[in-house]
């Protein structure tokens, strides 16, 4: 199979200086992410839509939360948790090269597949740690933001990432349709974790493809 994207010059355009290790990324997973269980077969053919750009749609917010005015200016120490096969976090370190990723994921054979795309890509700028979120013995006063993707409801995931976060911080979530129906079942466990203004943002992938949902939560 093909990707639908193979021949498109969307991928180079959207993710720019990142487009290189991506490509090797990409390569990795059309060859071994269906076999090892990171992607499912119905994905083989839309890698590039479903997994890389629509993981590249939260790097603006990112940036933002990280009060700069770039991708190339933004620093800072960020979470991705349950990274599983990489999304969002090897693909937002890669177009993030000065910020720091801690990519936080409690599967052994994940945890391999992660090193040995780090290594293959060479981003420089990423550690891996085996651990559940509740486990991660946070950095000085936390993590400047934390990432996520299709990782549980708003309220369980609140409860293990907010915790990561310093004042100030925000959690970047990417999540479906149902986004803002989770956050209405999950306000009561947003508060607690010290959660504030929860809201639903639509994050554009690339010219002529669906756009995704984000959503973003500041920590008191």
């Amino acid at each position: 199979m093909t990707d639908q994207l193979a021949n498109s010059p969307l991928p180079k355009q959207v993710l720019g200086s990142a487009y290189e290790p991506m490509e090797k990324f990409y390569d990795k997973l059309a060859a071994e992410g269906e076999p090892r269980g990171l992607i499912g077969p119905r994905d083989v053919d839309i890698i590039w839509e479903r997994h890389i750009l629509n993981s590249a749609a939260v790097v603006p917010f990112i940036v933002e939360a990280l009060g700069a005015s770039s991708a190339e200016e933004a620093k800072g120490r960020l979470a991705d948790v349950g990274s599983g096969g990489g999304f969002p976090g090897i693909i937002v370190a890669a177009c993030l090269p000065q910020v720091q990723v801690t990519l936080i994921e409690p599967m052994e054979r994940r945890i391999e597949w992660l090193n040995e795309v780090v290594r293959e890509c060479g981003l420089e700028n990423v550690t891996v740690l085996r651990a559940r979120a509740e486990e991660v013995e946070v950095p000085g006063k936390g993590f400047d933001v934390v990432t996520c993707r299709a990782v549980a409801p708003m309220r369980k995931l609140a409860g293990f990432t907010m915790p990561l976060l310093h004042s100030g911080g925000r959690l970047v979530a990417l999540k479906g349709r149902s986004a803002q129906e989770e956050i209405e079942k999950g306000m009561k466990m947003i508060l607690r974790a010290k959660g504030v203004n929860p809201r639903v943002v639509e994050a554009p992938v690339a010219p002529g493809l669906e756009s995704t949902h984000v959503v973003l939560v500041d920590k008191r």
